[in-house]
């Protein structure tokens, strides 16, 4: 292990590191694509709001597992090692895709079916509670000098391409299905193809090799699952902070891609293949703008660019979308989430390795995971059914840009509280490269 570990990184193992992550953001995505489909079938009511918001709540309620999958794997992660961690978060993973993926319609089974497709939702949440941040962790720990930013941010660009392969999916299916047959039994297809893939992806990750920060701390000595738990609950500020960070980039990701299919077609009317089509857009400019932001941020910093952008996004986003929904069309659409995609990118690429420099090395993965998955559970997940909600009661379908709008002044306050502290400041200085 010695000697793999000391090899510089290549390429394969960033790969191998994200294969999971991949499916993780993948199954995310599909669900919320086919959410209104999953309603039908799995959730039936009278009601099409009401069946469209069970279906949706649903979908952030395996976010509330997070912050448990975050304290029990992310603990696991640090005790026994990035690699164990990752290759159990997807075992578990795959058993919540294959619950959704076969579940049979409520007309079949009645009240098992949502209380299925629950279970399964749950076991997801719970895997995804440690996989960002152990992938990020891996990453950050396996970066050459002054690269880090760039590293870390193939984590979110891995999720990007997942976005862009469901969405792809979704457009292929549009034209060779009917609606009728989609509602029917094709919104599974996407969910077997995820069941499909998982062989795949096990052989990748499990020939991942453990970072060399890891194994070079874990010959000294390795902390037990009680003195995890001490320093996180010492660390609790530094987590809070990093909750608040984490806030915009959680509500912003499921607004412009796991959102957008409903929005676009129930809110603005616009067809399912142009909503599909604009989000294999996002997902393709989010994967440029994400690494993009990630080099830059190791040349200038951390704190210019999380501030920058918060305040573009807090300053943009209720305009952009009135101007869409003044007059929605495919141009517009199309235009205003071109525009979110790269706050977006800016964001996210930078946001994600700040975490893992402000986190102690002892607790690493399990703050990491716990903050992001905190704001996940409380912001994120439900951001679908939030808005759908915002819109329902005021009328007014730009309040999307509202929401959003306050999770970056969340931002703002979480940069400008985590850069106060000189420590903090410190880890991430000595992480950035001089211009």
């Amino acid at each position: 292990m010695d000697a793999s570990a000391q090899r510089p990184p290549s390429k394969k193992d960033v790969f191998r590191v994200v294969s999971g992550n991949f499916l993780e953001m993948y199954d995310f995505m599909v669900y919320g694509f086919y959410a209104a489909a999953v309603a039908k079938a799995v959730f039936p009511n009278d009601n099409e709001y009401v069946s469209l918001m069970l279906s949706l709540a649903t979908f952030g309620i395996g976010f509330l597992m997070r912050p448990l999958g975050a304290i029990v794997l992310g603990a696991y992660i640090d005790r026994h090692g990035r690699r164990a961690g990752l290759v159990m978060s997807l075992a578990i993973m795959s058993i919540g895709v294959a619950l959704i993926a076969f579940t049979p319609t409520y007309a079949s089974i009645g009240i098992a079916a949502p209380i299925l497709v629950l279970i399964g939702r749950l076991l997801q949440g719970f895997s995804a509670g440690a996989e960002s941040g152990g992938v990020s962790v891996y990453l950050s720990e396996i970066a050459t000098p002054g690269n880090r930013g760039f590293y870390v941010s193939w984590q979110s660009a891995s999720q990007q391409v997942a976005v862009v392969f469901a969405a792809i999916i979704g457009v292929s299916l549009r034209g060779f299905l009917s609606e009728e047959q989609m509602l029917a039994w094709g919104w599974r297809i996407p969910f077997l193809i995820g069941c499909l893939i998982i062989p795949v992806l096990f052989w990748i990750r499990r020939s991942m090799q453990e970072s060399a920060d890891f194994a070079q701390r874990a010959k000294h000595r390795r902390a037990t699952l009680g003195e995890i738990y001490r320093s996180l609950l010492q660390n609790w500020a530094i987590v809070l902070r990093a909750v608040l960070l984490v806030t915009l980039t959680s509500v912003f990701f499921y607004m412009i891609t796991a959102y957008t299919p409903t929005y676009a077609r129930q809110v603005l009317g616009l067809s399912a293949h142009d909503s599909f089509v604009v989000t294999v857009c996002v997902g393709i400019a989010n994967f440029i703008w994400v690494p993009v932001m990630g080099a830059v941020s190791d040349r200038v910093g951390r704190l210019p660019v999380l501030l920058t952008f918060s305040v573009l996004i807090g300053l943009t986003a209720y305009p952009v979308m009135a101007w869409l929904v003044s007059d929605p069309s495919f141009g517009r659409l199309l235009a205003a989430l071109m525009w979110m995609s790269f706050l977006y990118g800016g964001y996210q690429g930078v946001m994600v390795v700040t975490l893992t420099e402000i986190m102690p090395a002892e607790v690493r993965a399990t703050g990491f995971s716990l903050a992001y998955s905190l704001a996940q559970a409380i912001f994120g997940g439900f951001t679908p059914a939030v808005c759908t909600y915002l819109i329902h009661e005021t009328g007014n379908r730009a309040m999307p840009g509202l929401w959003l709008a306050c999770a970056a002044l969340f931002s703002i306050v979480g940069t400008l509280t985590l850069y106060r502290n000189a420590d903090i400041a410190r880890r991430g200085t000595a992480a950035v490269t001089p211009a």
